[in-house]
């Protein structure tokens, strides 16, 4: 069955100040709930992680140890 880029999953270069899109896709997940986060909502990562995050709250809490 083939998949979308709206049903796959996007692959990004986390950046200081923006990502970069490796593999296209449409959604990225959440480092600490799985939550799928649309591409144009997403507003908060890690780049020394390389990872994202569905909320401020969210990550602040993994980046202080908490989640």
């Amino acid at each position: 069955m083939l998949m979308s880029s709206a049903d796959r999953p996007a692959k990004l270069a986390y950046g200081p100040n923006g990502f970069r899109v490796l593999s296209a896709g449409h959604y990225v997940t959440c480092a600490v709930t799985g939550e799928k986060i649309p591409l144009e909502l997403l507003r908060y990562w890690s780049a020394e992680r390389q990872e994202p995050y569905a909320s401020a709250e969210i990550a602040t809490k993994r980046l202080i140890g908490q989640a």
